[in-house]
């Protein structure tokens, strides 16, 4: 349904977007992915027509941003960073006056802006005036006006950005209820919501993709490295070779305390168990073992990990 293209977007000197290219299924929701600055906002608004590309193309619905943007334009719902409302409307004749640009026909229009109003939760707040209401509200008649018109492709940019958690939950529940009648794709910095609420993820950095997985491959790719954290009695110099040279270990860190130290043992081999050979060092080195743990990457420290500028 989305399909883009080694798109390059360059503001003189600057290259904003360099060869990005994914693709999003009909029916699924994408979680475009990365740090602020990294070029998701650029990549939202030349799928969404509203700047082009320097550069390659995309494909939206089967027509090319390029060569077909009107048809494009009418196959998308678009919510910007910030919504395109006006404050000084009531909600339901905002979704009205959206729903006419947008080519609802006139008999139909009642019956898509209650629609619309339905899905996004707003129908109690239809009478009221767009400005008196709070952000979380906002943001939802935001998503209303992408909806409104019924488009096979949505198209959201930040859309929890600046809410409170409640406000994000509802909202993250209004977005999962759009899969498989739309196909959507997300921009977003908030690991949670992309791991709660995609069933893919396209993550970028400095403008590139880096990866694109759906999130539990992505996690489990990451997987191979085991943390083990180790809280030792003793002097860690004794076992620091013998650590480092085990088959497995690519890493050991330690930090001093008052009467012990705590070693961090990054390890590489995910099917090797390293918990008795790393105790069997230091019991048989003569020091003392006073707790073990391991741990796995999250999503989060995946996303860091991908996202460094030194790797």
């Amino acid at each position: 349904m989305i399909e883009a293209q080694h798109l390059s977007k360059i503001y003189g000197s600057t290259v904003a977007i360099s060869d990005v290219h994914f693709s999003v299924a009909k029916g699924e929701i994408l979680g475009f992915l990365g740090p602020n600055g990294a070029g998701k906002t650029t990549t939202m608004r030349i799928l969404a027509g509203y700047i082009p590309a320097t550069s390659g193309t995309a494909c939206i619905a089967g027509y090319d941003i390029h060569q077909d943007s009107l048809k494009v334009r009418q196959n998308i719902g678009y919510l910007p960073e910030t919504p395109p409302l006006y404050t000084n409307m009531t909600v339901e004749a905002y979704l009205h006056f959206v729903a006419n640009i947008k080519g609802v026909v006139a008999g139909n229009r009642v019956q898509f802006v209650k629609n619309a109003l339905r899905r996004c939760q707003i129908a109690d707040q239809a009478k009221m005036i767009i400005g008196k209401l709070s952000k979380g509200y906002r943001q939802r008649i935001g998503i209303a006006q992408a909806i409104v018109h019924n488009p096979p492709v949505i198209i959201l940019d930040e859309p929890t950005a600046g809410l409170d958690p409640k406000q994000i939950i509802e909202v993250r529940n209004l977005i999962k209820s759009l899969a498989g009648e739309h196909t959507v794709i997300l921009s977003s910095h908030i690991l949670s919501e992309v791991s709660m609420t995609c069933q893919r993820v396209t993550i970028v950095s400095q403008g590139s993709v880096i990866a694109t997985e759906n999130t539990d491959s992505l996690i489990n790719t990451m997987k191979s490295t085991t943390i083990y954290q180790l809280k030792v009695g003793g002097d860690f110099n004794v076992v620091k070779e013998s650590l480092e040279s085990l088959e497995g270990v690519t890493k050991v860190e330690f930090c001093s305390e008052a009467s012990f130290s705590m070693l961090r043992v990054s390890t590489l081999d995910r099917d090797k168990y390293l918990a008795k050979d790393l105790a069997n060092i230091i019991i048989n080195s003569g020091l003392e073992l006073y707790e073990m743990t391991n741990s796995r990457p999250t999503l989060e420290e995946v996303f860091l990990k991908l996202t460094r500028q030194d790797l």
